[in-house]
């Protein structure tokens, strides 16, 4: 019973945290004259609030440290709850009122997916959709860290916890206790929100505008305030520094605090970063190639090139242009994008870059060995030599991901979707990305889509965002063994 206690005491205050959010929301409702939507969004807040003190104060002086099945079932049960909460804003406004819609769209915001069932999103509350590009926002960097970073004093193992909400093969601190890093990760993520805030207001947003894409933008969701998302400004200097913030989130955080604390060798070397820089640039000189034809000259290709696929690599999710109306070369590369993903210890998702290192530099060690059969050869990542063990993590992690990819395809295609649009849609719910192929691209939505597939969508959108192993997990007879 102690156990169920700290269980229900976490989950209550992780909820208080995400209510407590709901101020902002609040208060751009007031400043729109939006009255009716308030409580929406303080019937939440303030029963969240409540309950979160209560079982603040309740527990205090109760430290219990979760086992490791604990730790899975608390992370899995932690984001299923805030998802549940973020839709309820969004049925009590009447903005979504069916709640496999209202789930959907909650569960691909913190999962910063982007993938929405609206197919008018200029409709809805301005306060409404600050929400949901709010939701991007503190799922981006992960509501269990920002809860150790508040209350690290909660008497849990806090590494394990945020171990099982981070990203990429391999997990570590930046700083000797995870309570401190997961606090420098939130605040370095939260400079880099003010700076791109502050650069869109100077490009002419306005201020809740601004706000929303800030948010949208660093936790590489895609949700979009105007139907034509980003394309609809029209404008190349707000073009420019959404692809600038979409690059920099889909980067390591943790190098970021290496360059604040000069430690610059740790970055230069970073094999990840490399592989991800050439990438980026390699797809964006391509595409820009192809499409010379198609808008007239290289500068205005160049735009949509590096804007979509800065977009697509990160798995924002934001579009200027519809690339399924492209020329088939260019479209190889966007497709290419959905298998990459950013780097680990960022707000993107997908596959994640680290992950083909590794596969390319054991693939070549075994050509290798097949002409040195004596030969001894490791995987050496960022200058160092490199573990077995993370070989055979990767390998693992490969075919977990790719099989849920093509289990999804196969439920999509029994409800309906076209194989190649339930394939890409796959991807892009295992990997958070929001938009795929044909029926469902970057200028439509997933409102058609029936509630079941819906569900599943949910279930891939949040075991990609929790790196597949910890909802997956649960599938596994031995986890419910003594």
């Amino acid at each position: 019973m102690k156990q169920i206690f700290v269980f229900a005491r976490l989950i209550f205050i992780v909820l208080a945290i995400v209510g407590l959010s709901l101020i902002i929301p609040v208060l751009t409702a007031l400043a729109c004259g939006e009255l009716n939507v308030i409580p929406a969004f303080t019937v939440p807040l303030l029963i969240s609030l409540a309950a979160g003190t209560f079982f603040y104060f309740a527990g205090k002086k109760t430290a219990v440290k979760f086992s490791l099945r604990s730790v899975f079932a608390f992370v899995a049960v932690a984001w299923i709850s805030i998802s549940i909460f973020g839709a309820v804003p969004l049925i009590v406004s009447g903005s979504i009122p069916n709640f496999h819609n209202a789930f959907f769209e909650s569960v691909s915001a913190f999962s910063t997916t982007g993938a929405t069932i609206l197919s008018d999103v200029e409709v809805l509350p301005r306060s409404i959709n600050l929400w949901r590009c709010q939701m991007h926002w503190l799922g981006g960097m992960g509501i269990i860290a920002l809860t150790v970073a508040l209350l690290p004093l909660l008497g849990v193992g806090s590494f394990q916890l945020i171990k099982a909400e981070s990203t990429g093969p391999e997990k570590g601190k930046i700083t000797p206790k995870m309570a401190n890093t997961a606090k420098t990760l939130w605040l370095l993520y939260l400079g880099f929100t003010v700076a791109h805030f502050i650069a869109l207001k100077i490009c002419g947003l306005d201020f809740i505008d601004s706000l929303s894409y800030a948010f949208s933008t660093l936790g590489t969701g895609g949700f979009a305030v105007k139907n034509a998302s980003i394309g609809a400004y029209n404008s190349l200097p707000v073009e420019i520094i959404c692809t600038m913030f979409m690059f920099l989130a889909g980067i390591n955080f943790s190098l970021y605090f290496y360059v604040i604390t000069g430690k610059f060798d740790e970055v230069k070397k970073n094999s990840e970063l490399k592989a991800y820089i050439s990438v980026f640039a390699i797809c964006v000189i391509m595409i820009a190639l192809v499409l010379i034809p198609h808008y007239g000259s290289f500068t205005k290709a160049l735009r949509y090139s590096s804007f979509q696929v800065a977009s697509v690599m990160t798995t924002t999710g934001y579009s200027t242009a519809d690339f399924t109306t492209w020329p088939g070369a260019a479209q190889f590369f966007i497709f290419v994008l959905f298998f990459t993903g950013g780097c680990s210890g960022s707000t993107s998702g997908g596959f994640k870059i680290i992950r083909w290192v590794v596969l390319k530099k054991q693939a070549w060690n075994e050509m290798l060995r097949m002409l040195h059969p004596h030969g001894v050869f490791t995987v050496s990542l960022n200058q160092k030599a490199g573990r077995k063990d993370l070989v055979f993590n990767v390998a693992a992690f490969a075919f977990v991901y790719f099989a849920l990819v093509f289990i999804s395809t196969m439920i999509s295609t029994f409800c309906g979707l076209e194989l190649f649009t339930g394939f890409t849609a796959s991807l892009s719910m295992v990997g958070n990305i929001g938009p795929a192929f044909g029926l469902l691209g970057p200028s439509e939505n997933y409102g058609a889509i029936c509630p079941f597939l819906k569900y599943w969508y949910c279930f891939a959108m949040i075991a990609g965002r929790l790196e597949l192993y910890n909802l997956i997990i649960f599938l596994f007879p031995d986890y419910w063994k003594k």
